[in-house]
Order: structure tokens, then sequence, then C-alpha cells
């Protein structure tokens, strides 16, 4: 197939319109109409409904549109090798990770990798969905399991446990529970059950409810959680990595906790001579150490 035809093709799939599609190629709406034409003859199929409100595709033409979707995700992936530079880091990172860890540690820390590298565009992508790295739906994931994925080079970065938090000002209020029996006289904040959220937080949660807290509130996300637990609200269930950024949280029940829950930093094996991805897994790698012996200053590990 002539690739001049397929990248006209995939601009009118996207836009929709052969006038659209012809403004981002920089060619009449003639000759992208002759080129899409000339496409389905050399195919034998019909690639798009033609209606007076713009073009839908075809079952043959989606087909195609996912091919040169997919080649497009490669192109951009071989094009961003191409510009990194042996001594520049610029242009866009994807980021992906969990609302959780992207609100409560990790966007705090981005001021010392702008400080770093100030022309670098982080696009950070918040959401408990897995997204695919090697079909290029983000350059880079921090998640708090093992990735599955093939063609993944993947690093282990830290280890999570969900513990019991209260702010001071609750516990001076409502006093302190000595032990997961007191929890009858408590509110708990927690994620929601049906949240999608890891194991080891589903498994601590459910124990602490059969043991009848006096109220609950659930959450999406631990952001929502954190809040609760800083406006007086209840005893809250939050990963330990919050506890630098708000020394004022107080650790209730400290024998209670969840299992380990690992943290790995995961990219494609074709980014690997990425300067961006480098650059990015080593500020991670950084503050994962100025964290640990901050904690340590405090007493707190």
């Amino acid at each position: 197939m002539d690739w001049d035809k397929l990248r006209i093709f995939h601009a009118v799939a996207d836009a929709g319109s052969l006038t659209h599609a012809g403004d981002k190629l920089n060619l009449s709406q003639s000759a992208v109409s002759r080129q899409i034409r000339a496409l389905e003859e050399s195919l034998n199929a019909t690639l798009f409904h033609r209606h007076a409100r713009g073009l839908i595709l075809t079952e043959q033409g989606e087909l195609l549109f996912d091919a040169t979707s997919a080649m497009s995700k490669r192109l951009d992936a071989a094009s961003a090798r191409i510009r990194d530079s042996e001594e520049e880091v610029f242009g866009q990172l994807r980021v992906t990770t969990t609302f959780g860890f992207g609100t409560l540690w990790l966007a705090p820390r981005l001021p010392h990798l702008y400080e770093k590298y100030p022309d670098l565009k982080v696009d950070l992508m918040l959401e408990e969905r897995v997204l695919d790295l090697p079909m290029r739906e983000a350059d880079v994931a921090i998640r708090m399991k093992e990735p599955s994925q093939a063609d993944l080079i993947r690093k282990r970065l830290m280890t999570v446990r969900m513990q019991l938090y209260a702010s001071r000002q609750y516990i001076d209020a409502h006093g302190e529970p000595m032990g997961i029996e007191d929890m009858t006289n408590h509110r708990l904040i927690c994620q929601n059950p049906t949240a999608a959220q890891v194991g080891a937080s589903a498994v601590l949660v459910q124990h602490l409810m059969t043991h009848n807290p006096q109220s609950l509130l659930t959450v999406n996300n631990y952001f929502g959680v954190l809040q609760g637990v800083l406006h007086n609200l209840g005893i809250g269930v939050l990963p330990d990595y919050v506890t630098e950024d708000f020394p004022d949280l107080v650790r209730v029940m400290p024998d209670i906790e969840s299992a380990d829950v690992p943290v790995y930093l995961a990219y494609p094996e074709e980014l690997r001579h990425s300067r961006r991805i480098s650059a990015f897994r080593d500020f991670v790698q950084d503050e994962i150490i100025a964290h640990r012996r901050h904690l340590k200053e405090m007493g707190k590990i």
C-alpha cells in the first residue's frame, strides 16, 4: 500500500472530514478526495460512508484505521527517540500512575524535575486503569503492582503499606483508639470497596469493617480519604507515603496495617535509550532516596 495514501486516510478518518483533513495536511479537498478514492480502488473496498454531516468509517475502514493508528504510535515512538539528543532532555513525556500516588506523592515533587529540565513537558495521566504502554497510551508508568504487559522494562521502586491515620484535632476531640475493637466508637474513612485499588488495601478495609465502625465515609481515591482525615471526620486508611508531606497526621493503632504493596516503574523496551525516560527514572529514584532519608530523620522508619 502507498504510505502517503495511508497517511491521508488516517488524517481523514481522524478528522471525520475531507476539508478538515486537507487543512491539517495543507492539501485541497479535491486532492484529499482523489487520494481516498485511489486507496479504495487499490483495496477494492469502501472505507467511508459519506453523509452530509461528514464521513463515517465502514467496517473495512475501521480495520484500516486500527492499523494506521498503531503505525502512527510506533512512528511517534521512533520520532521521540530520534529527537532525544545525548545532551538535552526536552519534549513531551506522558506519565501515568494512580490518582492517589500522582496527587499525594508525585505531583508535589515535580518542581524538582522542572528545575533540572525546564524544557520537559510532562503530561500526567492519573487513573486506576492500566494504560497500554507498548501501544504508547503513555510513555512511562508507576504502578502499585508489577506490570504484566510484555516488552516492558520494569524496576521496583519501593514498598508501600496502608495504615491508619487521624488528625490531632480529631484525636483531641474523640480520643485515640487503643485497639481495633475501639473502631465501634469512630468513623472509618476508606476507599469504596467497589473502587479499583490494590488487594492489600481491600483486605485491610474488609478486616476493619468486621469490627463495626460507628460510621463510615467511603471515597473512590486516597486524595478524598486524606481530605476527610484532615478535616477531622474520622480515622482513615492511607498509604504510608503521605506522612512526610502531612506532618499533622497521627498514626493510630500502629500494629494494624496492610501487607506490603510493591511500587514499580515501567516503560516500553523501545524507549530504553530515551533521555526523557532516563531523566524521569533518575528523578523518581532520587526523590525516593530523599523521602526515606527524611522519614528516618523524623524517626518514622
